[in-house]
């Protein structure tokens, strides 16, 4: 906040620029300007208190430069910009800032109100305030001082803040008919000015579509929910769409699911009474064409996760009416002769369709890795992923594939554990290739060679098995002649790199190549070929050196005392005689010193 602050210090008139006295008036850049400032002070991550907080900074500044302020610190008076006052385009401005202000508190008090659903009444007020700013701003713009270019942009953007006031009110009709003339006026200005202003235009035009066609909808056009469908594919419709298409999808399924009642799967059908279940299986068919559909990498990665995403919590739902059933079983003692229930057989098909999704999007991943592998391999200073990085890819794979085995209901299907175990082998096969493929980066070519052999033998082994199923499920693995080809190719060049590595190794001399840790220091008189003295951590002396003897201080021990025998003293020590109390006496009073 601190930066922004000081930035703005320098910058002062950063706005100004755009908001200029042309030959044909006043003109002020609306649309470029409210762009240009959201992205720099917090929009760009959602933060809309922040730029709250620049408005209101910003508003401060624009009233001290124009001498516009409302009363003193002690008493508020309340001013309006008159037509009269427009002199300076900046008065444009102070307008524009406010009704940015109000609807920036808006969008902030939406996210708050997911949590305080209290908020939504402020939030409602605050948008009304933006819209009347914004009608204030367009009546000033009807004055001839003021261009015909702003005049357009003004009514575009109060035609924009009131679709918003009327979409938040639910009133579709009035939404739709300010959307219309917004985007209206956006496409007139992007044909007629410059390429740069007129993507900001086409940007606010696929900014307001969705909000069109949900209004569409809601109308009663039926055909805007497929618009509406397609819109999610292509990422349309973030932040306010977003959670509106969601919630508009899932009743669309919702009315479908009262005429759902029961699935068919592996042979056998099962009664859906979870109404979570029948959404979800609903909608199961136009996921994985959305999925089909999707444009790019990062696309189809969000529809996995948001399947993934709804599966874990139908399995979840279905789980717990597990439970209330075993409960319900306990009570009334009721046996089932073996049989797998069918709320346990639809608890298993619907883990089926999370794992085959795991393992779809896996394989996508890993095709997406492979091509960038590729990529990285014909051009070698281009940094890219590794083999490892798809070996974790296809060990995801095998994971998922090992718990489709154990699938409760499915024991005794000898064809499906025949399928399953089929395509084990595929996945171990190509698993195998890029294990190998990381022992060639590293030079190991033994390692390699036989790693490449195992990927053969698997790739037969499915060649064998597969001819006696007749699967329609198998038209979607890899195709492993392709994968025999490409290891076959593999092979021979693998032979030859490592011919040529040993030929390399024999052109110098042994006596030079032979790896010594012995430390320059102590062979300085002889000559060696040595790539590490330039290294990071060249091999020059030994450390810590090794310990070595040296004298130490002698000790003297004195061996002869124990064995000398001293003269007698006794005639030369002084013998104290017994002085009696006279003496004592005499002692205290000092007679006899």
């Amino acid at each position: 906040m601190a930066a922004d602050k000081q930035n703005e210090a320098k910058v002062p008139s950063a706005d100004e620029k755009k908001g200029k006295q042309s030959d044909g008036g006043l003109g002020l850049e609306i649309l470029q300007i409210i762009k240009e400032s959201q992205q720099q002070h917090g929009l760009r991550h959602g933060d809309y208190q922040r730029y709250r907080g620049y408005c209101s900074r910003r508003l401060r500044r624009l009233r001290k430069t124009l001498g516009f302020k409302m009363g003193n610190r002690h008493k508020f008076i309340g001013k309006k910009i008159t037509v009269e006052m427009l002199s300076d385009s900046r008065y444009l401005l102070l307008v524009l800032i406010e009704a940015e202000r109000a609807w920036s508190y808006a969008m902030q008090l939406k996210q708050e109100a997911n949590t305080e659903p209290r908020k939504r009444f402020h939030l409602l007020a605050r948008l009304r305030k933006a819209a009347k700013h914004s009608e204030k701003l367009e009546k000033l713009c009807e004055s001839p001082r003021v261009d015909a270019k702003t005049k357009l942009e003004a009514q575009a953007y109060t035609a924009y803040l009131t679709g918003m006031v009327e979409f938040e009110l639910q009133e579709w009709k009035g939404a739709m008919e300010a959307f219309n003339k917004c985007k209206t006026i956006y496409e007139k200005l992007a044909s007629a000015f410059t390429e740069e202003l007129a993507v900001l235009y086409r940007q606010r035009v696929e900014e307001i579509s969705p909000n069109l066609r949900y209004c569409a909808y809601n109308i009663g056009d039926q055909n805007a929910i497929n618009d509406l469908m397609q819109m999610r594919l292509t990422g349309g419709g973030g932040g306010m769409m977003a959670e509106k298409l969601e919630s508009l999808i899932t009743q669309a399924r919702t009315k479908q699911a009262a005429t759902m009642s029961e699935v068919e799967w592996r042979g056998r059908t099962v009664p859906v009474k979870s109404d979570k279940a029948r959404i979800f299986l609903l909608g199961l068919a136009d996921n994985e064409a959305a999925i089909a559909q999707a444009g790019n990498e990062e696309t189809k990665e969000h529809l996995y996760e948001t399947l993934l995403a709804e599966c874990r919590d139908t399995i979840q739902a279905v789980r717990e009416e597990l439970k209330n059933e075993a409960k319900q079983r306990e009570r009334g003692s009721e046996g089932d002769g073996g049989k797998v229930s069918n709320m346990l057989f639809l608890h298993s098909y619907l883990t089926y369709i999370k794992l085959c999704t795991v393992v779809k999007r896996n394989e996508s991943m890993a095709h997406t890795l492979q091509a960038k592998l590729k990529e990285t391999q014909a051009d070698e200073n281009k940094r890219g992923p590794r083999p490892q990085d798809l070996i974790r890819l296809y060990d995801i794979i095998l994971q998922s594939l090992a718990e489709l085995s154990t699938l409760q209901g499915l024991e005794e299907d000898h064809s499906f554990q025949k399928e399953v175990s089929l395509k084990i082998l595929v996945y171990k096969a190509y698993r195998c290739f890029f294990i190998a493929q990381s022992y060639v980066v590293v030079k190991k070519w033994s390692e390699a060679l036989v790693l490449y052999e195992r990927v053969l033998k698997y790739a037969r082994e499915v060649v064998s098995k597969a001819k006696s199923l007749n699967n329609t499920s198998l038209k979607d693995l890899p195709d492993v002649q392709e994968l025999i080809a490409e290891v076959n190719a593999e092979k021979y060049s693998l032979q030859a790199a490592a011919i040529l590595d040993t030929d390399e190794t024999v052109e110098v001399p042994s006596q030079q190549q032979v790896k010594d840790n012995t430390p320059l220091c102590d062979r300085l008189d002889t000559f060696r070929l040595d790539p590490s003295l330039v290294g990071k951590q060249p091999n020059l002396v030994q450390f810590p050196p090794d310990f070595q003897p040296i004298p130490c201080k002698p000790l003297f021990f004195d061996l002869a005392l124990n064995h000398v025998a001293f003269p007698p003293l006794d005639d030369k020590v002084e013998q104290k005689g017994k002085g009696g109390l006279t003496g004592y006496i005499k002692g205290i009073f000092g007679f006899g010193s």
